[in-house]
C-alpha cells in the first residue's frame, strides 16, 4: 500500500518536469495521463485485494494453533469437555480447512502453511533451561485422575488429568517446584467439570490449589530445595488409596528405586488389599482407602501432637491401630508416618526428571 502511493507521486512529478517540452496533443495526453492513473489504480486495488484475501486464508490456521499447540501434550480439558484430556487429544482434536482438496489457487500455492501447525502439535516439546519433565504412568486396572495442588509461585500448565490403564503422559514442570500429586478413583464429571470421586476427589477436573480428600498416597516434589538438590517422597503419612512409587532419572544421582517400584527394602504392594478393619474407607461396596490412625481416632497420641510432638513419645506401637506398620509393609522406602523421615526422603541432583507410577510390583 505504501509503495503504491509513492509510485503515483513519483509519476506526477515526471508529468509536471515535462512541461518544459513541446506540449502534446491536449486529448491524446489526456487519455494517456487517464490511462496511466487508471493502471495504478487497479495495480493498487489488486494488491490489497490479494493482502487481504491472504489474511482471511491464514486466520483459521493461526487461531488453531493458538487453542491447540503443542505446549499441552497432556490435553487440557477446555471448558464444558473435562473427559477430553489425554496423552494426545491436542494433537489429534483439531484439524486444518486446507487439509481437503480445494478449486483456490492460494490454496494450494501454500500446503506447507497448512501442514506445518498439524506438524508441530505432534511433537513433544523440548524441555527448555529451568524446566523438567515428569512423567505419570497408570499400571492398575483401572482408570485414575491424577491432580495436583498447583504452586501459585511455579504453575504449571493443568492440575487435572485422567489416565486409562496402560496410559501415560508427560508435562513440564519448573525448577523450585513444590507441590503434593495424588490421583483419584472412580470420578464422575458434568460438562462444567464439576463432580465428584470415591477417593481423593477435590470437587472439580481441575483441582487448581484445592487439596483432595484425605486419604490419598502423595507424591510430594521440592525441586532445587537447597543446593541444587531435589527432595521427594511418597507419603501414606495421611493414609492411602492408590500403590504408588517414584523414579528419579537424568541427574547425577542414582535412583533409589527400580523400574518396577521394588528398593533394597522391599517391593510396592497395596496397603489397601492388607487394610485393618477399623482403617479401611469402604465405599460401592469396596475398600477405596486405607486411614491413618490419625484420621481415624483423632487423638495427640496416635497424631504426633501436643505432649506428643516429640520423637521419643510418637510411638505408632503404641497407638490402637499402629498403621504406620501397615503402610511400611506396603511401601517401604514411603513415609508411614509424620517422624519416618530416616527411610523416606529421597534426594536427587543434577536437574533431574521423575516417573510417578501408580501400581504394584510384579
Amino acid at each position: 500500500m505504501p509503495r503504491c502511493r509513492l509510485s503515483i507521486r513519483r509519476q506526477g512529478r515526471a508529468r509536471s518536469g515535462a512541461g518544459h517540452r513541446r506540449a502534446p496533443h491536449p486529448g491524446r495526453a489526456g487519455r494517456r495521463r487517464f490511462g496511466v492513473a487508471a493502471g495504478v489504480l487497479f495495480t493498487c486495488l489488486a494488491v490489497v485485494t490479494g493482502v487481504f484475501m491472504a489474511r482471511a486464508q491464514s486466520g483459521p490456521s493461526s487461531q488453531g494453533r493458538t487453542v491447540a499447540g503443542p505446549s499441552s501434550p497432556h490435553g487440557t480439558a477446555t471448558a464444558g469437555t473435562p473427559s477430553l484430556p489425554g496423552p494426545s487429544s491436542s494433537a489429534t482434536t483439531t484439524s486444518s480447512p486446507r487439509a481437503k482438496p480445494s478449486p483456490s489457487p492460494d490454496a494450494r500455492k501454500s500446503p506447507k502453511a497448512g501442514a506445518s501447525p498439524s506438524r508441530a502439535a505432534a511433537q513433544p516439546k523440548a524441555a527448555t533451561a529451568g524446566k523438567r519433565t515428569i512423567t505419570l504412568v497408570n499400571r492398575l486396572d483401572q482408570t485414575i485422575w491424577p491432580a495436583i495442588a498447583a504452586d501459585p509461585k511455579h504453575p504449571v500448565e493443568a492440575t487435572g488429568w485422567v489416565l486409562r490403564p496402560g496410559a501415560s503422559l508427560s508435562f513440564s514442570i519448573p525448577d523450585h517446584w513444590d507441590v503434593r500429586l495424588w490421583a483419584r478413583t472412580g470420578c464422575s464429571f458434568d460438562a462444567a467439570g464439576n463432580g465428584d470421586c470415591l477417593s481423593g476427589g477435590c470437587g472439580r477436573f481441575q483441582c487448581g490449589s484445592t487439596w483432595g480428600e484425605f486419604p490419598s498416597t502423595l507424591a510430594e516434589f521440592n525441586l532445587n530445595a537447597w543446593n541444587g538438590m531435589d527432595f521427594y517422597d511418597v507419603s501414606l503419612v495421611e493414609g492411602n488409596n492408590l500403590p504408588m512409587w517414584i523414579n528419579s532419572y537424568g541427574g547425577s544421582s542414582r535412583d533409589k528405586l527400580d523400574a518396577n517400584g521394588c528398593s533394597a527394602a522391599g517391593c510396592t504392594r497395596d496397603a489397601n488389599a492388607t487394610c485393618p478393619t477399623k482403617l479401611q474407607r469402604v465405599r460401592g461396596g469396596r475398600v477405596v482407602a486405607c486411614l491413618s490412625a490419625c484420621l481415624v481416632f483423632k487423638t495427640d497420641q496416635t497424631c504426633c501432637t501436643g505432649a506428643y510432638a516429640a520423637r521419643p513419645q510418637c510411638v505408632p506401637s503404641s497407638w490402637p491401630v499402629d498403621s504406620a506398620a501397615v503402610f511400611k509393609k506396603a511401601e517401604p522406602f514411603a513415609y508411614s508416618y509424620v517422624n519416618d523421615d530416616a527411610t523416606s526422603v529421597l534426594t536427587c541432583s543434577g536437574e533431574c526428571g521423575y516417573r510417578v507410577t501408580w501400581g504394584v510390583s510384579p
